[in-house]
């Protein structure tokens, strides 16, 4: 159970904490290491499945921690950008992003209830999606300079835009079963 992608699994989740104070405190500084924080925990996520799947160390415990340890991570960042911005130009992408993965992550579990959970498997898109959406979190939390926040603003709404078409994609793979007529319904 304890392999080298479960104990990076487990270090990103201990990176939170690290991350918030980092956020938090008054120092010039904070903001780059904040943003460093969230960097290395955003390669741990790319690493451990690297490494998972590259030592043949994928466990159902790594496969049931790593999607709870980025969705953790991402929230945590949604709600300080949210908090620290203060404004509805934040407020709304996270909001949608937040309810996204609640959606996608309680379509996952109830298509695994019907064994068809390899339907609404990761595809091209939500990786894309990840990716631009840690790219804009990362420039939001830094804020070097205005361009860095503003690039990092229409990151973010890159990222909305793709968050909506990868759910729709979800959906329409589960639409079947969504509307199917059971029993007892």
């Amino acid at each position: 159970m304890l392999n080298i992608p479960n104990i990076l699994t487990l270090f990103r989740i201990f990176l939170i904490p690290v991350f918030v104070v980092l956020f938090y405190l008054p120092y010039e500084w904070s903001n780059l290491w904040a943003a460093g924080m969230f960097v290395l925990a955003a390669i741990t996520d790319w690493f451990d499945g690297y490494l998972a799947r590259r030592l043949n160390q994928s466990t159902p415990f790594g496969a049931f921690l790593d999607p709870v340890a980025d969705k953790i991570m991402v929230s945590t960042a949604l709600v300080l950008i949210v908090e620290h911005y203060n404004t509805v130009l934040v407020t709304i992408p996270a909001l949608t992003m937040i309810g996204r993965e609640i959606l996608i992550s309680a379509l996952r579990e109830w298509m695994a209830e019907l064994g068809k959970r390899a339907s609404v498997a990761v595809g091209w898109m939500g990786k894309w999606k990840t990716t631009i959406q840690m790219v804009a979190l990362t420039g939001l939390i830094w804020e070097a300079n205005i361009w860095m926040v503003w690039a990092a603003y229409v990151l973010l709404y890159v990222a909305v835009v793709l968050t909506f078409s990868s759910m729709l994609q979800y959906i329409r793979a589960a639409w079947g079963d969504l509307t199917a007529r059971r029993h007892g319904s």
